[in-house]
């Protein structure tokens, strides 16, 4: 088994609520808040999405700014005990390669990100540019952090949106946004996300706890022309339930980051079909995306904030469960959690 880590602490700014009690809470009971945005599609039609709304009306990097610095001070809130100095901040941003993207230099936006929270977080921080698997590469390196150099607590965070211009106008191109022209699409979000990560042998009970990781890359992505066999996501998933000294019969659900396009719920359907050798009667799927839509580095976080929420108000679908993360570019992620009441 891999050396497990615990979810202490989540913080969420989301389109359906401005802190992770409120975020999980709208999307347990399917609320959404889609909404007529600025922006039209080919058709002359106004295309929806699901916009966080704070304060003041910010825009562009300020807005993510201050997205990722309210998820993080909801942590701050609830653990004052944290000593951040000492505590490394992973922050996850969207891929380089993503069409409208709004950070030009990432070293910069996490310099702004320090100044606005007035902290100066461990030298040991990172920026994962890596999309939606950038929470389980982030839990590689928290992993590592903790067990092999001492760290006691990781920070994860993410902030991203998808409501740019010149995104939406790619997606639309590609025919993959959610428009009055195209149904196989997603519609776009934005979010703000943290998560506090320890050792899980500090937590015997009453702690979400990540008990394996898998990773791997799909040559048939998104945007090839390749037929769909769903071979990186299955890599992935049996790698995390190898390192979490597990079977897929031995889960009871899953939560994934799709958000409305066939090609990954095909996937999905695909990669289950091959590592799942046990007969169950029911295995759902989760995707908080149908309430948030589309946002980007902020999914993976969101996802687990769910999984915690679900499993400490008693409305999870079982104790062990796992959430799959795929990026356009192919590259796929699995993470094995389980769930242990306190004693």
């Amino acid at each position: 088994m891999g050396l497990p880590l615990a979810i202490t602490a989540t913080g969420l700014v989301t389109g359906v609520g401005l802190n992770a009690a409120a975020s999980c809470a709208a999307i347990r009971c399917a609320i959404d808040n889609f909404q007529e945005t600025g922006f039209m599609d080919r058709g002359g039609e106004t295309i929806l999405g699901c916009e966080v709304p704070l304060e003041k009306p910010w825009r562009g990097k300020t807005k993510l700014i201050k997205m990722a610095a309210a998820a993080i001070n909801e942590i701050i809130r609830a653990k004052p005990e944290v000593n951040l100095a000492e505590t490394p901040l992973l922050l996850c941003l969207a891929e380089h390669s993503r069409p409208g993207r709004l950070i030009d230099n990432d070293a910069q936006f996490f310099l702004n990100l320090q100044q606005e929270l007035g902290i100066e977080f461990s030298d040991q921080s990172l920026v994962i540019a890596a999309g939606h698997v950038s929470v389980a590469v982030a839990f590689k390196h928290a992993r590592e952090m903790i067990y092999q150099q001492g760290v006691k607590q990781v920070l994860v965070a993410a902030s991203d949106t998808m409501l740019v211009a010149k995104s939406l106008a790619h997606y639309e191109a590609q025919q993959r946004l959610l428009t009055s022209e195209n149904s196989n699409g997603f519609l776009p979000g934005e979010a703000g996300a943290a998560l506090l990560i320890e050792s899980a042998r500090n937590h015997p009970g009453g702690v979400l706890k990540c008990e394996g990781l898998g990773f791997a890359v799909e040559s048939a992505h998104v945007d090839s022309e390749e037929p769909l066999r769903a071979e990186g996501l299955t890599a992935a998933i049996k790698a995390s339930l190898s390192d979490a000294g597990c079977e897929m019969g031995d889960l009871d659900f899953r939560i994934t980051d799709v958000s409305g396009e066939q090609y990954y719920f095909k996937e999905a359907s695909l990669a289950l079909s091959r590592t799942l050798r046990s007969r169950k009667d029911k295995f759902d799927i989760w995707h908080p995306a149908d309430c948030i839509g589309e946002v980007g580095a902020a999914q993976g976080l969101i996802m687990l904030s769910v999984l915690k929420a679900a499993c400490e108000k008693e409305y999870s679908l079982g104790d062990r469960m796992f959430a799959q993360m795929s990026n356009d570019d192919g590259k796929r992620s699995s993470m094995v959690f389980a769930w242990s009441k306190e004693s």
